[in-house]
């Protein structure tokens, strides 16, 4: 018997070595290995088997008999009290989540697997988590915590002694300095790891190898090597089983003949690369493709042919981004947690550690910090060219073309509230959101907001009733956007949560003072299923629901509510509920609000007014940085470009301009820095305002913002406010401004 526990696990570990160049025959001398684990009823072999069928069946993408094999194999692990074996077949089921676009429980499980591999020092595992992490933080924008990640794989790599892991990681750690535009570092890298790969012999390693040589050659204009390299990994990938690897090959090498010029080729791959990521299951392959479509019917004149693919991606980046971004944030707490009771088990080997956790903790609130910064920075920027071209296409078009490009307006715009939603319950929770009530036109919103959601109302066969009492002014000073979150957010919960009947949105006033403000009451009623008495107290907490609404199609997160309660608690208020199971809720709650004249439906001023106006304008995306010039243009102004923050400093010391638009977020050097150096240098723009232009939701937070910028415009652009902004200043400079 003790032979033949040896043979098998001779057979084993043959078989992972064979995973690099062989995966079919690691399946045939795995499966074997299970046959004879069986045999002899040894349930730690039986499960190692299991685990590393599964490890193979993941690799091919044949995700569900993968994550059957885990699952059992975990049950024999848990039985024998294996943790190692336990977090390997754990890391399997990681794979699948993340491969699959499930980033939030790919993270979950790896992280759980991390803290097990470095209660025992295994350093391989530790490095191919920590790989596996990298991809993840990579996926959502947050290139440093990536870095930081795949260097401390690397470390661990070479700890381990494993050449094969190292190379894993040097593709990706090239891939993210190529996008920083740092060429001759990330060819010195992927060289270095296509020439352990061909030590090695790992032929599965050498195609991803080739696939990240290939992006630094399209990136150089090296475009036939580039296809060389890239129909190689094609090669391999096919004949692997390797479908992520293919899915990749696919949107890669379309964008290499977009940029080739051969648009038709281009095409061709593109949707055979979108149909091959929805049939996987891998919706970052299906949108990138369709985003590459876009772009090439764009730039071939295809109007329609370009909002249909445009379509397509914000459906299905919304899908990702509404699903996954609320999780990741959560799991970033999640995370913190699991470190700090990781090192809590050092705390009796180590004094050290105590300082050490208190640095980590500081490190990862830090860490939050700049995923938001830099989550809100990389989905606004690119949204902000898709809302502020949408809303200049208006014009001249056609019935039908006019219904698809409202279409594409609401999807970005909803799209952006959803961001929105979870950026706001951050600050919010933070105590860094302020109100900026302006004159508004009371009854129009609260039309507007009750036809935003009566689709939604008739979709479910139930009516959608607004009541204004007639004694409610015509316009108060009120938040807009803050104000349409309290009532959306109410109003669409009650709907969700009624299955016939009626939802009635009533606005009363109370009274009156001497000092023009209406004591309004805002009620929502519903004819639902109510909520429970025991709940009652806890609706409005953070990611709060009670299990009835878990296991319910309706149910959502809670976070909605916490955010109504909070923006009400801005204007010195509560909200209260009442409800009774069964046979509906009523949320209700006062605003002291002052009345104004009803402001103008639009206060354009005329274009004349900014006519040879002097802008700089900096800004890294050539796509906003198109989409503003024109809308600069089309105001009079004179624009200069900067595509970085070291290019716009040299220009404000070469030359005068009127205002400064500052991007937060460029390579060389950040706009901080850079409207720092202005400032500083004392040069010919030395009292120039600067304005920041950027999708940094937090960068008005920042303590630099206060001391070196005059002003703050959000992307996506607000034409309204941006045409403000410059008319303000030009009226400065002409000595009439009455502001």
């Amino acid at each position: 018997m003790g032979t033949t526990a040896e043979h098998i696990s001779s057979l084993l570990d043959e078989a992972y070595e064979a995973r690099i160049n062989d995966l079919k025959k690691s399946v045939d001398l795995t499966n074997e290995a299970l046959i004879l684990s069986k045999e002899i009823d040894d349930k730690a072999l039986i499960g190692q088997s299991l685990s590393k069928l599964a490890l193979f069946r993941m690799i091919v993408a044949d995700y569900d008999e993968s994550m059957r094999l885990s699952e059992e194999a975990i049950s024999y692990f848990e039985d024998l009290g294996d943790e190692i074996g336990v977090a390997d077949a754990k890391y399997n089921i990681a794979g699948i989540f993340y491969k699959t676009d499930n980033l939030h429980s790919g993270l979950m499980y790896l992280i759980d697997c991390l803290h097990i591999y470095r209660k025992h020092d295994n350093y391989h595992q530790q490095a191919r988590v920590l790989k596996a992490l990298g991809t993840i933080y990579e996926y959502f924008g947050d290139e440093n915590r990536a870095v930081e990640t795949y260097l401390e794989s690397i470390k661990l790599s070479k700890k381990a002694k494993d050449l094969n892991l190292e190379s894993n990681v040097l593709n990706p750690l090239s891939g993210i300095y190529l996008n920083r535009g740092q060429t001759p570092r990330a060819m010195k890298l992927i060289q270095l790891s296509i020439k352990i790969k061909e030590q090695t012999g790992d032929i599965r390693g050498l195609a991803f190898a080739l696939y990240g040589r290939g992006k630094i050659y399209t990136s150089t204009g090296d475009y036939r090597k580039a296809e060389k390299n890239f129909l190689d990994a094609m090669d391999i990938h096919k004949e692997a089983g390797e479908k992520l690897g293919v899915g990749m090959v696919y949107h890669k090498l379309g964008y290499l003949y977009m940029k080739w010029g051969k648009n038709q080729q281009a095409k061709e791959l593109l949707k055979k690369g979108a149909a091959f990521g929805e049939q996987k299951n891998i919706g970052l392959i299906n949108f990138k493709c369709n985003y590459l479509l876009y772009q090439i019917y764009k730039e071939e004149g295809d109007s329609d042919e370009a909002l249909k693919y445009l379509e397509i991606y914000l459906a299905e980046k919304e899908s990702i981004i509404n699903t996954q971004t609320l999780k990741i944030i959560e799991s970033y707490e999640i995370i913190t947690k699991m470190e700090n009771l990781e090192k809590e088990t050092r705390l009796q080997k180590e004094k050290a550690e105590i300082i050490e956790k208190k640095n980590l903790a500081e490190h990862s609130a830090r860490m939050k910090e700049e995923f938001l910064s830099t989550m809100s920075h990389e989905i606004r920027t690119p949204l902000n060219a898709v809302i502020t071209i949408s809303s200049m296409l208006t014009q001249g078009k056609s019935s039908e073309d006019q219904q698809l490009i409202d279409t594409l307006n609401f999807s970005a715009k909803n799209l952006l509230y959803i961001i929105n939603d979870i950026l706001d319950f951050t600050k919010l929770d933070s105590g860094k959101v302020i109100l900026d009530n302006r004159p508004t036109d009371f009854n129009s919103l609260l039309e507007n907001i009750c036809n935003t959601y009566d689709s939604l109302a008739k979709e479910k066969g139930i009516e959608l009733k607004l009541s204004v009492d007639p004694e409610v002014h015509n316009s108060y000073k009120l938040d807009e956007t803050k104000f349409s979150q309290i009532i959306g957010n109410l109003i669409s919960n009650a709907i969700k949560f009624t299955e016939k009947g009626e939802v009635k949105f009533e606005v009363k006033k109370l009274s009156s003072d001497e000092n023009g403000r209406d004591a309004i009451l805002f009620n929502v009623k519903d004819s639902g299923e109510g909520i429970p008495f025991e709940f009652q107290e806890q609706i409005f907490e953070s990611f709060s629901q009670p299990k009835t609404v878990k296991t319910r199609k309706a149910g959502g997160s809670g976070l909605g509510l916490a955010i109504v309660k909070k923006l009400v608690n801005l204007y010195n208020s509560d909200i209260s509920v009442i409800s009774i199971p069964g046979k509906g809720s009523e949320f209700f709650f006062e605003l002291n609000l002052e009345k104004s004249r009803k402001p103008d439906i639009e206060t354009i001023i005329p274009s004349e007014v900014l006519e040879g106006f002097s802008i700089l304008l900096a800004e890294d995306n050539r796509v906003n940085a198109m989409v503003l010039g024109k809308l600069l243009t089309n105001w009079g102004v004179a624009f200069d470009h900067a595509k970085n923050g070291l290019e716009v400093v040299e220009m404000a010391n070469s030359k005068s301009y009127q205002c400064i638009l500052m991007d937060i977020h460029m390579p060389e050097m950040d706009g901080f820095e850079a409207t720092k150096r202005i400032k500083k240098e004392k040069g010919v723009n030395l009292k120039t305002p600067i304005y920041a232009l950027t999708a940094d939701v937090t960068a008005e937070q920042q303590p630099d913002y206060l001391l070196f910028f005059d002003g703050f415009l959000l992307k996506p652009i607000e034409k309204e406010k941006l045409y403000e902004a410059l008319s303000k200043e030009k009226l400065k400079l002409a000595g009439t401004d009455q502001h």
